[in-house]
């Protein structure tokens, strides 16, 4: 089944409330090799300017898959996960996630287009606190043609 291209501007159900604590932020720091005393130490986070540990950008990374997993998991989407190859993120940061945060997260199928017999696929997903924008990252994945 190719990849269905009638998903171009539809929004899936947001996801959570995911609780954000500073074990979480410590975790992913550590597996990106993070040393940044604002990612462990809630005063020199505070030093700095926040209210608690705020995770590194890339952390956006787990919610947004989060949110997408509905599209890539749907049937009538198309998508044979065994052919998709990760090709590019973007994140654009409204501010830090921050420990305490509750974050919800909402991906709409941007675009979908065929390069080569592959489908090019960018999602965009909204990562929220409440009503207030987190950040928004934007993902394309590529679903490989063939058998």
């Amino acid at each position: 089944m190719p990849v269905n291209e009638d998903y171009v501007g539809r929004s899936f159900a947001a996801v959570g409330p995911y609780a954000v604590d500073a074990a979480m932020i410590a975790a992913f720091a550590t597996a990106v090799g993070s040393t940044d005393p604002v990612h462990f130490d809630a005063d020199a986070a505070r030093a700095a300017g926040y209210r608690d540990v705020i995770a590194p950008p890339t952390m956006a990374v787990r919610f947004d898959q989060l949110a997408s997993s509905g599209y890539v998991k749907d049937p009538e989407a198309g998508i044979d996960f065994s052919r998709v190859v990760h090709g590019e993120q973007k994140f654009v940061h409204h501010r830090p996630i921050t420990a305490g945060d509750e974050l919800t997260a909402q991906s709409t199928v941007d675009s979908i287009r065929s390069a080569g017999g592959h489908s090019m696929i960018t999602v965009r997903s909204e990562i929220t606190a409440g009503d207030e924008p987190v950040a928004t990252t934007t993902s394309t994945i590529v679903v490989r043609g063939g058998e």
